[in-house]
């Protein structure tokens, strides 16, 4: 008898089969998952189209119009530079009241979440304001400043404010512990840690109350040109909803809603740009 017959002979595993990738080949996605984003956004607009057009045919001409038929009242009210001389109307005064929301939100914002003894006696009353409704003050704007662009300027700036300084207040106030401690640990002043650690990790949430302070900024402007009743996009949604011209009246709501767009989809792209860590992050 050998060696070889006393010895316990290794157990051998059976071979592993090969990937069937010939015969079985990776599942391609079907029509929906080739669709892209774009794709669905333009499928979502059409139905949404169809959909106002069916709604519209008992509704009768109007109390709801046709696209088809909003869409040349547009095109006439592009071409008398009616739609162009309310938009930048609108837009100038938007622009003004938006900035100075801006500016004196996150100002306010970082500092006070920066310093928290600041934070902690100004936080009530900012929540006050922030519970008024703030649209009932646009009358009494308009007593103490007028019917000119200053009182337009002060409700924009009334109306955007607000989610502005308590993003940017939150934002400050969720800054990572351990980074200030660092920081200070390595001697940083103040300022620098405003500057690198504060506004950086705060800027996400900057970035959501602009987004928001954007749309109440567009309310603030409709409310104040509709009172003041005198130039704007709110100037003619009061006058063609006032004459019964409801085709003409879609005009400046689809610009309305157009310029809306365009800045939270430019707001979300420096976003991108500026917080590039936080997109590492979220892919991670």
């Amino acid at each position: 008898m050998s060696a070889a017959d006393v010895l316990p002979q290794p157990v051998v595993e059976p071979a592993a089969a090969a990937p069937l990738s010939g015969v079985r080949a990776r599942r391609r996605p079907g029509f929906l998952g080739r669709i892209n984003i774009v794709g669905w956004r333009l499928i979502v607009l059409a139905v949404f189209l169809l959909v106002w057009h069916l709604a519209s045919i008992p509704s009768g001409k109007l109390l709801l119009p046709s696209p088809i038929d909003v869409v040349p009242a547009v095109f006439d009210e592009i071409r008398s530079g009616q739609l162009l001389l309310a938009t930048l109307s609108s837009l100038q005064v938007f622009a003004l009241g938006y900035a100075v929301a801006i500016v004196s939100g996150v100002s306010l914002g970082v500092l006070m979440g920066g310093m928290p003894r600041v934070g902690e006696t100004l936080e009530i009353y900012v929540n006050a304001l922030n519970a008024t409704p703030r649209v009932a003050l646009v009358p009494l704007i308009i007593l103490w400043f007028g019917l000119g662009p200053n009182a337009k300027i002060v409700a924009i700036w009334l109306l955007a404010v607000m989610p502005v300084l308590i993003n940017t207040y939150a934002g400050v106030q969720n800054t990572d512990p351990d980074l200030l401690e660092a920081a200070r640990s390595f001697g940083a002043r103040r300022g620098q840690i405003f500057r690198y650690i504060m506004l950086p990790a705060a800027l996400p949430y900057i970035v959501t109350g602009l987004r928001l302070g954007a749309a109440n900024a567009m309310v603030g402007t409709i409310f104040a040109e509709q009172y003041t009743a005198l130039s704007g996009l709110g100037y003619l949604i009061a006058q063609f909803g006032g004459t019964f011209q409801t085709a003409k009246y879609f005009g400046p709501v689809l610009v309305l809603a157009a310029m809306g767009m365009l800045l939270s989809q430019s707001l979300k792209i420096l976003e991108r740009r500026l917080a590039r860590w936080k997109t590492t992050q979220t892919e991670l």
